[in-house]
């Protein structure tokens, strides 16, 4: 599944983009500042939109980016490498600025930064060394480059914006690769119809963690209707509500929640599908109620017939009494 590989960040939020082309950028200011970084070799941009390499406990693999001055003026641009994750949207970026690397993100070294004339591509070369201790799987960093600048906000003030473009650096570190997919905190939210003849709707959600050592992308079987869902890192929590399922109040409800994962990296990896129930009560109080009104209804119209007979009876007997009366007198 793909994901989106390249970073744009101004201030304090960070996107990346989807696209195979390498990620473009204008500095904050209205400057021609525009620059472009993608993976390279030796030689130049290779089209790749983001690096993988597999590598050993204790080895040093080299790698190279190109930064691209797309810009009317020489720029110098700060090289940056921090550790990678999924947003919650499913994205890709990297710490930003003041967050600490705890991971890949520290494997890397690059120099501190680059000058590159207009219209010229500058290709340096990048280090990735694995820890000896390093534990088997993928690790996730982001390498890019970068510009600081001084922007306005409406009241005048200045504010400093930092805007970077870059890539992710996935590096799976040799050993036994252990996929899996936990599912936990699922929760059902029944809401009834207040129309008789249409069914209710279930919401449900829950909570998918990576649990193994694989990058994963998963997805939802709910009644029938699948959802992919995008892609975990290892240890990485996304919390998902799905689209409401429809039920009828028929009591007791049980609606199976099925999550299936698979290793981008390597197909032929399995994955066993994880299954949960949520269980809710769908009580049909609407139905309920309006079986007691038709009931009372009906209770009520047998009443009032009875009265209205026994009224007829008693006002026929009354007529007969004065009947006989008046014959006895004549």
């Amino acid at each position: 599944m793909n994901v989106r590989a390249l970073l744009a960040v101004a201030a304090l939020a960070a996107a990346g983009s989807a696209a195979a082309a390498p990620a473009l950028a204008a500095s904050p200011e209205e400057s021609s500042v525009t620059w472009s970084v993608s993976p390279a070799t030796a030689d130049g941009p290779d089209g790749r939109s983001w690096v993988e390499q597999k590598a050993d406990p204790g080895e040093t693999v080299t790698e190279h980016l190109a930064v691209r001055n797309l810009g009317k003026e020489t720029a110098t641009f700060a090289l940056v490498a921090a550790d990678g994750y999924f947003t919650e949207t499913g994205r890709f970026n990297m710490l930003q600025a003041g967050q600490e690397s705890v991971d890949a993100g520290t494997w890397i070294s690059a120099p501190d930064d680059v000058t590159v004339e207009p219209g010229a591509t500058a290709v340096i070369p990048f280090t990735i060394r694995v820890p000896d201790n390093a534990t088997p799987g993928d690790h996730a960093a982001g390498i890019a480059a970068s510009i600081s600048t001084l922007g306005t906000t409406d009241d005048g003030a200045q504010i400093g914006v930092n805007s970077r473009v870059g890539f992710r650096v996935m590096t799976q570190v040799t050993g036994e690769l252990a996929p899996a997919l936990e599912l936990g905190d699922l929760v059902g939210d029944y809401r009834p119809s207040w129309n008789l003849f249409t069914p209710s709707e279930l919401s449900i959600s829950y909570v998918a963690e990576n649990a193994g050592n694989t990058q994963l992308s998963f997805g939802d079987a709910i009644s029938g209707e699948t959802s992919e869902r995008g892609d975990l890192f290892p240890g990485e929590k996304r919390a998902v509500t799905a689209a409401p399922v429809t039920v009828w109040p028929l009591g007791l409800v049980s609606v199976d929640v099925v999550l299936e994962s698979s290793v981008p990296s390597d197909d032929t990896l399995a994955v066993a599908p994880v299954t949960q129930t949520v269980v809710v009560w769908a009580v049909p109080w609407l139905h309920l109620a309006t079986l007691a009104l038709v009931i009372a209804t009906i209770v009520l119209l047998v009443l009032s017939r009875r009265r209205g007979r026994a009224r007829v009876d008693r006002m026929l007997e009354e007529a007969r009494a004065e009947g006989r009366a008046q014959a006895v007198s004549e």
